[in-house]
């Protein structure tokens, strides 16, 4: 029987562990502090502060698996992910480390006996590859991890590759270095025996691919481009878990794998469609669907909501995609990926547990954002087939397929089916000149360019702001960046009473001061692991002390918000449930929002019930408690962690009474709940699917916003003449303005009845068709319509009625006519107001062949709109 999954990983963190490895935990597959990554997209990038030097790392070897997201690049492009059988979104990352311990010799030596005596890969189908050199660059070839592979394999087995395949760089700058990759050749041994696999090194060939990469980190690239060596050098493997499974279980695809079967056959259960495993659109719809649900389950487990910017509008690409696969090339017309979300579930129990607990959560979710594309994905074939309708040639205009394309999220080839379908073709290249204006203005909007550091000493950032609020610091770097124009600097102290940017926390904002220059820290965030202190100035004399203030008032405004969000959190628990889980907060010294996971609106008794419990436990006056403990032992004693965020293997924990808030929690906080004051509810809607957003004020602020709430209530009664119960007599006031109501549009109505019987007189006959054009007088649009349907009544059964009107200062148009007179006469009211009406009115409009409207600022033009429209129905 071959390995299972569970199985190949639990063997690779054995081993390494056998080799004085410590097996760490893989950190949220959402970044956060990383302001170069929307998600953790290789194994090492927990660990880019050891590299950096910015952090020391508490254990020199390590080795974990981690979960990963790609959605760009040469090979992981999102809408090329399904199309071949071993490129994925979402993947597990098995790596070892070694920070400034072992080396080249070491990392190839383990890797072979790994390969070759735990996994019994036989050793005649792998080779390596190792980094040739770079003249242009003054880089030697890699001749130490050529003799090292000497060791294991022929030479004929061990290739050089170019710097584009075997150097490694963490960006445009930063750690680097040669890397040696392992690849194996899966082909049948006749065909093997034809063409030799050296052949098919890096050539996409599907059986022969490289499933190990081995980083040699020992050089730092700096911003013009020139290398130095690092003072440390380290070690960075990855090996994709995905193709490793699948070459351990003798499979021809990543998909035939125990990783995705039991989602393929899920996939057949709930389609009635059978996998082939093939080429067919058919077929890559099951591997596209296989593979973005891993992707959805565990960014949203790890707290990245589907929206319209960022990480949530990757997100939201990926499921979109996964539907319109769905949509066009297995015919399911309704939610179908959120019942795969207990499969994810069950298939990574036991290694990310996060997706089987929170599974209903993350279906809801799911299940909300499907519906809703689907709905959209139906609006997008109405307007192409309002196109059809009415289009002069057989082509797709390029700026209609990328308003398909960026609006209705139909990706290319499936406009290309439906224009095949109705043998029209596709305006391609005008397509692809609107989506790169669409890149270049994201490019140009996103602009950074960020300098070297300048250092000026080594060692790392001391946080003491949870202790004291000013020092006498010393810089450690410094940098200049522009973003979008502006530049600024960004500071690093040795020592810094600033708070930076993190666990829904806002940064710190303060002074630094040196002599009589007073530079204002607007911002302090977290890049990676580093404290910076954004400034728009530089101090005089950056080698000498400067005094580091950080605004007092702000942060215990902040302090408030942050405890009474721990208040807040355990109160919804306690009153909705324990299924309530943070999914987002704001820390912000005016005001706090909190995000958690809850399907129905709170009711007035549920906000009330809240807000008494947290008000009763300020008024307790609790002691707050820090404590710093292992991990496991805070989980143990029942504090909260939260899903995606990223804790150590010693934690900070903050209790506010044991048997109601104990969460683990880098912020800061009052020393006693009864220094909050007070705390009220402002409002409370919904974010997303499932998820509910509460706003609340603390303290002064709280204490304001009731004063507000009670002089508007005074005002209220002041204008109803003090009645004794004001709700009776506001109910009274709004009952009695519904019959007003009622009453004026029942005359409304009768008036423009009459209206229309008067205008019916005045019509002409155009071709058999009854002819109305006439500027009237009506209150509002709504008005003209209601008018243009009582007069169609009139004019029945041929008619052509054109309605203006001036209506709050503005231009309204009304275009009506009977289907068989506009498709005798080719007649559009849509066409004709978006190319004929708008144009004159200057404005905007549109609609269906029968019925149009259309608003516009020029209201002189309307009787040359009567004119033009009587022309139209005379040609």
């Amino acid at each position: 029987m071959p390995l299972t999954a569970r199985e190949i990983r639990q063997q690779f963190l054995d081993f390494f562990k056998s080799k004085g490895h410590i097996i760490v935990p893989s950190s949220p597959i959402v970044v956060k502090n990383d302001p170069t990554l929307l998600f953790t997209n290789a194994g090492m990038n927990q660990f880019k502060d050891f590299f950096l030097g910015t952090q020391i790392p508490q254990h020199r070897r390590v080795a974990d698996t981690q979960k990963c997201l790609r959605v760009s690049g040469k090979h992981n492009d999102l809408e090329e992910v399904g199309k071949d059988t071993y490129h994925h979104t979402m993947f597990e990352m098995l790596g070892n480390w070694s920070f400034g311990d072992y080396f080249k010799e070491e990392a190839i030596a383990w890797a072979w006996e790994l390969l070759t005596r735990v996994y019994q890969i036989p050793e005649d189908r792998l080779y390596a590859t190792v980094f040739e050199g770079d003249a242009a660059e003054q880089l030697p070839e890699d001749e130490e991890a050529y003799h090292h592979w000497l060791k294991w394999l022929p030479a004929d087995r061990i290739l050089k590759g170019r710097k584009k395949d075997n150097f490694w760089e963490m960006g445009d700058t930063g750690p680097c270095g040669p890397c040696t990759e392992i690849h194996i050749d899966c082909r049948p041994d006749d065909q093997r025996r034809q063409r030799a696999g050296h052949t098919l090194i890096n050539q996409n060939h599907p059986e022969v691919i490289e499933i190990w990469n081995l980083v040699f980190i020992q050089y730092n690239r700096l911003k013009d481009g020139s290398l130095e060596p690092l003072p440390a050098r380290h070690v960075d493997t990855g090996m994709g878990l995905e193709r490793l499974v699948r070459v351990l279980q003798g499979k021809q695809s990543n998909y035939d794998t125990d990783l995705f079967q039991p989602l393929i056959l899920a996939t057949e259960e709930l389609t009635g469609i059978r996998y082939d495993g093939g080429q067919s659109y058919q077929a890559i719809s099951f591997r596209v669907i296989a593979d973005h649900i891993r992707a959805l389950c565990f960014t949203i487990a790890d707290g990245q909501l589907p929206s319209n910017t960022g990480a949530g509008y990757v997100i939201r690409r990926i499921l979109r995609r996964a539907v319109r696969y769905s949509y066009s090339h297995l015919s399911i017309r309704e939610p179908m990926l959120y019942r795969l979300v207990p499969v994810v579930g069950e298939i990574f129990h036991d290694v990310f547990p996060e997706v089987q607990q929170q599974s209903s959560f993350i279906a809801k979710i799911i299940f909300e954002e499907e519906q809703h594309f689907l709905k959209t994905l139906e609006t997008g074939i109405q307007r192409i087939e309002a196109y059809f309708e009415t289009a002069a040639t057989r082509e797709i205009p390029g700026q209609l397929a990328f308003e398909l394309f960026d609006t209705y999220g139909f990706p290319i080839d499936l406009t290309r089916i439906i224009a095949a379908e109705r043998g029209f073709s596709v305006d391609e290249a005008g397509f692809q000149q609107a989506l790169e204006m669409q890149k270049n203005r994201s490019r140009q909007a996103t602009a950074l360019e960020v300098g070297d550091w300048t250092i000026l000493s080594d060692g790392l950032t001391r946080f003491v702001g949870y202790e004291q609020l000013r020092t006498t610091s010393r810089m450690l770097r410094y940098r200049q960046v522009t973003e979008k124009g502006k530049s600024f600097y960004q500071i690093v102290l040795d020592e810094t009473p600033f708070y930076a940017e993190s666990g829904g926390q806002v940064g710190d904002t303060g002074w630094l001061i040196q002599g009589t220059q007073k530079i204002q820290v607007w911002d302090t965030r977290k890049e990676n692991d580093l404290i910076v202190h954004l400034t728009r100035e530089l101090p005089a004399y950056p080698d000498q002390p400067i005094e580091a203030h950080v605004d007092e008032i702000r942060r215990q405004k902040l302090m408030l918000n942050h405890s009474a969000t721990h208040l807040l959190h355990a109160a919804l628990r306690q009153v909705l449930g324990h299924h309530v889980q943070q999914k987002g907060s704001l820390v912000h010294p005016d005001y706090l929002r909190f995000d958690f996971s809850h399907f129905n609106k709170l009711s007035i008794q549920e906000i009330q019930e809240v807000e008494a419990l947290v008000n009763a436990k300020i008024r307790e006056n609790i002691p707050v408690q820090i404590q710093y403990l292992p991990r496991e032992e805070a989980l143990r004693m029942g504090a909260m962690a939260l899903f995606g965020e990223k804790y150590g293997e010693q934690v900070r924990v903050v209790t506010m009474d044991p048997r109601f808030s104990i969460e683990l929690c880098g912020g800061t906080h009052v020393r006693y709940t009864g220094e909050i004051g007070f705390f009220i509810i402002t409002a409370e809607t919904a974010v997303a699917a499932g998820v509910r957003r509460i706003e609340a004020l603390t303290g002064e602020a709280a204490w304001q916003y009731v004063r507000q709430q009670l002089a508007l209530l005074a005002d209220a009664r002041e204008l109803l003449h003090q009645p004794r119960q004001l709700t009776d007599a506001l109910q009274k006031l709004i009952e009695e303005k519904s019959q007003l109501e009622k009453q004026y549009q029942s005359l409304e109505q009768k008036w423009l009845q009459q209206q229309a019987k008067q205008l019916s007189q005045q019509a002409k006959k155009i071709h058999d068709v009854q002819f109305i054009g006439q500027i009237v007088d009506v209150p509002s649009a709504d008005a003209l319509k209601q008018l243009g349907f009582f007069l169609r009544d009139h004019l029945v059964p041929a008619y052509l009625i054109v309605l203006a009107a001036v209506i709050q200062g503005k231009a309204q148009v009304l275009i009506m006519t009977d289907e068989n007179s506009a498709a005798q006469h080719h007649w559009h009211a849509g066409e004709w107001m978006k190319k004929i009406v708008a144009p004159l009115i200057q404005g905007g409009g549109g609609g269906q062949a029968t019925i149009a409207t259309g608003g516009g600022k020029n209201t002189s033009s309307l009787q040359e709109v009567i004119h033009r429209m009587a022309q139209m129905a005379q040609a």
